[in-house]
């Protein structure tokens, strides 16, 4: 959607959406995954219900054909093939507070995302990525500045090198694990932008992605180990995977949570944790009791938060 004057919001945060074409009393919740930075806004919307498999109607009907999967622009769309029947208008109202908002105060993240309950950590990971092609901006900066100074007044450069550094400090995160588990392979398709982006762009492997599909057999089950064989070879050759269709490996059976955060222990010692889960209510116990249970065997700190969806 176009952005509304003067609208901010932070990754995690949700808005309420009305559609007055559908109905001019309802409105509802939607997770935003734009990030911050973008000149849109955006949402994933799951048809689950009167009023979103009529808002699919409209836009399948009106705007796009079915098989078309990419972002939806009204005035590009509208510019591009003229329609009879006028774009619907969209009202906005937040945005609204949720604890995946607070993932800058942590040294480390730990997404935890079941099915449509992926979305509001997408804004988060799309706020990483611009801070990263920010970052290498700033650095190539420095050093052209560098270069160019060597023969002209240090003071530029010192003043370059110190805002650069301002940038990095007031961004405390260092590292994201990415955790997304759900029963439907055509889910990957709802952020394979995004995750192809974030794949090509992370260089320095700031962000760690893990899909895991849970509809497949038992991990130890000998088909779903020739599934894995296959997956594998055609992963190296071709660099994409065969189930997402991204640069992400896709996992088959459920992830072994407990080896997940005794593995980020490990490798982030006396650092801060913010565990940030969003799905149904049947995983929230265990990662509760892993966070509790890690910060007193280990150096380092994990803090849950959670939303059901």
């Amino acid at each position: 959607m176009s952005k509304p004057y003067g609208f901010r919001y932070r990754s995690g945060q949700y808005i309420f959406l009305q559609c007055p074409m559908i109905s001019p009393f309802e409105w509802h919740p939607f997770s935003i995954t734009s990030a911050p930075g973008d000149d849109y806004l955006a949402v994933h919307i799951r048809t689950n219900g009167d009023w979103t498999q009529e808002l699919k109607r409209i836009f399948v009907e009106n705007y796009f054909t079915p098989h078309m999967n990419r972002r939806t622009s009204f005035s590009e769309l509208g510019a591009a093939e003229p329609r009879p029947t006028p774009a619907p208008k969209l009202l906005v109202d937040g945005p609204y507070g949720a604890p995946a908002q607070d993932f800058r105060n942590y040294d480390v993240l730990l997404l935890v995302g079941l099915g449509i309950g992926a979305t509001p950590f997408i804004s988060i990971l799309k706020d990483l990525l611009n801070n990263i092609k920010l970052a290498d901006e700033l650095m190539d900066l420095a050093m052209e500045t560098t270069q160019t100074s060597r023969s002209e007044d240090s003071a530029n450069s010192f003043s370059v090198s110190t805002a650069s550094s301002n940038r990095k400090r007031s961004y405390r995160t260092s590292r994201a694990h990415f955790y997304w588990v759900t029963r439907e392979p055509m889910s990957f398709e709802w952020f394979k932008g995004v995750m192809n982006e974030v794949a090509e762009m992370d260089k320095k492997g700031v962000i760690e992605l893990h899909n895991y599909l849970t509809s497949v057999y038992e991990e130890r089950d000998a088909r779903t180990t020739l599934l894995s064989m296959v997956q594998a070879l055609n992963h190296a050759k071709h660099g994409v995977d065969i189930v997402s269709g991204t640069r992400v490996r896709t996992h088959f059976a459920r992830p072994n949570w407990r080896e997940v955060f005794t593995k980020i222990a490990a490798k982030q010692p006396n650092s801060t944790v913010g565990v940030f889960y969003c799905g149904a209510p049947t995983l929230a116990k265990e990662l509760k009791n892993l966070s509790h249970e890690m910060s007193h065997k280990t150096s380092t700190r994990f803090h849950f938060h959670k939303e059901y969806f």
